[in-house]
């Protein structure tokens, strides 16, 4: 019975100097780890910041995708007034002429009916192509017997949108992307129509800009580079051009 103490009298001994020299080996490791820390600080080395690292490029929000926002394929303005600026720049380079004719029909009030056309008419024959003014996004594929007839909605980049009314036929669907200048549907008198024409309108945010604010059907050209959307303005034309010889 003696022996069994002894022995386990012994264990705890060596136990705590095993425990002591530990507590000493680490405290002799802790002190030389921070008299090399300090060594190195008075040498010029400084903390820096683990941000200073960081990318958060990813945490940023990305801008508004131009194909989400206000996307709907059975409304022609699908937007809400609070939504719109009061002002927008708009690139309208890179742009293709929808049919080549001329206007037959200006953007405006007509007394004659008690309302607003919101687009202007162009000439065509009955299934000359029509193309896509801009690069886009197809939003509608409709038909509406007492106004557009066949018409097509192309969603632009740019911001604009672009309505193509009285076809005869769609050569698009929806949701399909098209380039500038890619046809999207035969010219005809489909709707509310007394003869062939392409009922052309340019909208921003549902907002139908005058045509000729932006294109200069005349010379077959744009005005200028950029248009700059106003709330105050969007009715009025422009005429930079010279009149085609």
């Amino acid at each position: 019975m003696r022996t069994i103490i002894g022995i386990g009298i012994a264990i705890l001994i060596a136990a705590s100097s095993v425990a002591a020299f530990g507590q000493k080996k680490s405290s002799q490791h802790n002190r030389a780890h921070r008299e090399l820390m300090a060594s190195q600080n008075r040498k010029g080395m400084k903390l820096v910041k683990e941000s200073t690292f960081i990318d958060f490029t990813d945490d940023i929000e990305p801008e508004i995708d131009i194909y989400n926002e206000g996307w709907n394929s059975k409304r022609v303005n699908p937007f809400s007034e609070s939504q719109v600026p009061d002002q927008y720049i708009i690139d309208v380079t890179g742009y293709v002429m929808p049919v080549p004719g001329f206007v037959t029909s200006n953007y405006g009030y007509r007394p004659k009916f008690g309302r607003t056309h919101k687009g202007i008419d162009l000439k065509l024959n009955s299934n000359d192509t029509v193309v896509a003014a801009f690069e886009g996004k197809v939003r509608v594929v409709n038909y509406e017997g007492k106004g557009y007839g066949n018409y097509v909605i192309i969603r632009h980049p740019n911001g604009l949108e672009t309505v193509y009314g009285h076809l005869n036929k769609h050569l698009v669907k929806e949701d399909q992307i098209v380039k500038a200048g890619e046809p999207i549907g035969l010219g005809g008198s489909t709707g509310r129509s007394t003869g062939p024409h392409l009922h052309f309108e340019t909208r921003f945010m549902g907002y139908p800009i005058n045509p000729a604010a932006i294109f200069d059907f005349a010379n077959q050209c744009t005005h200028t580079d950029l248009y700059t959307f106003s709330k105050k303005t969007y009715t009025q034309a422009r005429n930079y051009a010279p009149a085609k010889k």
